[in-house]
């Protein structure tokens, strides 16, 4: 609650309306010649009665006397204990005209009927981005910022968005709550399930503008844009060589590094690549599984092969 000075006015703050009283004139008017007022000694908000000084006061002490009975979560004022309540026993009195759908607070609703006006009345000063709710802009603040309050408490990785820091924290715990009903695998994130039945499905939602060629994930459309436009926007910080996967960029930088991660465990031998491992593997197994469709020649690596086809064309 606020107190606002103009001229002679002082805004007196009730739990129905805010009164404009003329404190210099000593207003004769019978409403307020004989009415009292209860002011906060903090701020110097005034308020019709006794009961709603109390309840502001409880901002200023930081007091929260009001607690729920189910999560012992605690509140300042009784009203916001009441709105909390919803939560546990699924009230929602509040309903959407358009859709349906039910909202604990009025607020909520509110800002949820801007989805079928389409109204944003919230707007970034910094690229001019419009959001329908205010908590969106804030959420979107941080890009310009790049500030990440939450942290997870075992790698004190930032996230700018506290549902991020929940589906990461699931890398330190393993759990996979969420399971595939075709295979059985399971999966930290409902969306990546989601993703991952496309496989079963050979669904592909998104297919590029310019081939036409369909991918199961929006993702890798975008990966795969970039072969028309020739984008680049991975850089080697060592060497400055461009890459348009970021995968592509990791697995170049062990050149710089020298990590092998990838060792064979028939003769302990490292690699950089995956690839390179599996060609390897096929020396001890005896594997060629490129062959020549003229003399039957097998090979143990493509290129070799590319390479033989030269006798039979020379």
């Amino acid at each position: 609650m606020e107190t606002y000075t103009k001229t002679n006015e002082t805004h007196v703050i009730s739990d129905l309306c805010v009164e404009t009283v003329d404190t210099d004139k000593n207003v004769e008017n019978g409403n307020y010649k004989n009415k009292k007022y209860f002011a906060c000694d903090i701020c110097g908000v005034k308020f019709c009665q006794k009961g709603l000084l109390k309840k502001h006061f409880h901002t200023h002490t930081k007091e929260k006397p009001y607690s729920c009975a189910v999560c012992n979560k605690e509140f300042s004022q009784e009203s916001l204990l009441n709105v909390h309540q919803r939560i546990h026993t699924k009230e929602r009195p509040y309903s959407c005209d358009v859709c349906g759908k039910g909202f604990f607070q009025r607020g909520a609703l509110s800002a949820h009927y801007r989805i079928h006006t389409d109204e944003k009345p919230f707007s970034c000063d910094v690229c001019g981005k419009e959001f329908s709710q205010k908590g969106h802009l804030k959420r979107h603040h941080r890009i310009h910022t790049n500030e990440k309050p939450y942290s997870c408490v075992v790698c004190n990785k930032g996230f700018s968005r506290k549902s991020k820091l929940n589906e990461h924290f699931e890398i330190h715990t393993n759990e996979k709550p969420f399971s595939c009903d075709v295979c059985g695998k399971g999966f930290s994130q409902r969306d990546n399930l989601a993703k991952h039945h496309h496989i079963h499905t050979n669904e592909k939602p998104y297919s590029c503008d310019v081939c036409n060629k369909g991918f199961s994930r929006k993702s890798n459309l975008n990966v795969h844009f970039r072969t028309h436009t020739n984008e680049k926007p991975f850089s080697c910080e060592v060497c400055h060589k461009d890459f348009s996967h970021k995968s592509h960029l990791n697995v170049h930088f062990r050149i710089h590094t020298n990590e092998k991660p990838f060792s064979c465990d028939v003769c302990n031998k490292f690699f950089s690549h995956k690839s390179n491992l599996n060609v390897h593997y096929g020396t001890h197994t005896n594997e060629k599984p490129f062959s020549c469709d003229v003399c039957g020649k097998g090979f143990l690596q493509r290129g070799n092969l590319a390479k033989h086809y030269h006798v039979h064309t020379d």
